[in-house]
């Protein structure tokens, strides 16, 4: 039974190995029993039954509501003279040299003593990083643009079609025609326009080695055929593991240990960033979503307000 049978990238790592001919079941068994919640099911409908068993819906209204804290104020405020320098400059600034990856920078803050979430995309707020894999062409040119120019060395590791070449190749000639006419415009070849939706709501519920040993099971389920089907599968489940051990490093930098579930509302928030963010930092010109965690989250905030 497969968890989501849309198309993946080796960043959406909460994902299992697309649908095609192959079904493949989880055999990793689950069971939530953490400070009030209980459920048991497999990994691929453990999100659904914990909030089936554990959400409360409220019938009130919007009255317990309040402003920003002094905490999130002083936080905006830091922000402020970066934001000004962008606005004025068009970018604050940008790491032309490291290709990014969930590991490619160390930990970086806004302020860290007032931030409750943390993860940035860099070592510095507001500070872009480059990603080379879906179009060098294009990350050239938006460096350019701001009168930066790229490494040699990245220009050097990364070839000139990158990851929109198969897309052009696969195109027929009434299809290229279109194209170069200007009748169809907005095609994935040039930046890579794909969608990525992510179950990072797992990472919070399960913790990574639960997640890793799901994927373990697969590799399992694959290994004895040699089909091409099966070997590209095997090659996908690889890099889920990969990325999914790489977030438990990413967090570890930042004083957090992703490997178990989460145990509180904050801790279910942020497990579900660290998902998130690993896959905006791999993620090459597609668009990315966070999904739907308004009833996962209010489970663990409504338990620890009622303790």
């Amino acid at each position: 039974e497969m968890i989501c049978g849309v198309q993946i990238f080796r960043e959406a790592t909460m994902l299992t190995v697309p649908a095609r001919k192959h079904t493949l079941r989880l055999v990793c068994a689950v069971r939530v029993h953490r400070r009030g919640f209980s459920s048991q099911s497999s990994i691929s409908t453990a999100v659904d039954t914990f909030i089936s068993s554990n959400f409360e819906p409220y019938l009130g209204d919007g009255s317990f509501l309040t402003g920003p804290t002094e905490r999130t104020k002083a936080l905006l405020a830091t922000l402020d003279p970066l934001l000004k320098i962008e606005r004025e400059a068009g970018i604050f600034d940008v790491d032309s040299t490291t290709p990014s990856t969930i590991t490619a920078f160390p930990p970086g803050y806004i302020d860290s003593r007032l931030e409750i979430i943390k993860g940035l995309q860099t070592d510095h707020p507001l500070r872009r990083a480059i990603k080379p894999r879906g179009n060098i062409a294009a990350t050239r040119a938006a460096l350019a643009a701001f009168s930066r120019t790229l490494d040699p060395a990245v220009e050097r590791a990364f070839p000139e079609d990158g990851e929109g070449a198969p897309a052009t190749a696969a195109y027929t000639p009434t299809m290229l025609l279109a194209r170069s006419c200007g009748l169809i415009t907005g095609l994935p070849d040039e930046f890579g326009r794909e969608g990525i939706i992510g179950d990072y709501r797992r990472l919070a519920l399960l913790g990574a080695d639960a997640l890793i040993a799901g994927k373990e099971a697969d590799l399992a389920a694959l290994s004895s055929e040699e089909t091409e089907e099966a070997i590209l599968l095997r090659e996908e489940v690889r890099e889920q593991v990969r990325a999914l051990r790489d977030i438990k490093a990413m967090a570890a930098g930042y004083g957090d240990d992703v490997s178990g579930p989460a145990r509180d509302g904050r801790q279910a928030a942020q497990w579900m960033y660290y998902g998130f963010l690993a896959a905006a930092k791999e993620q090459d010109c597609a668009g990315l979503c966070l999904g739907r965690p308004d009833a996962f989250l209010d489970v663990y905030l409504a338990r620890d307000i009622r303790a």
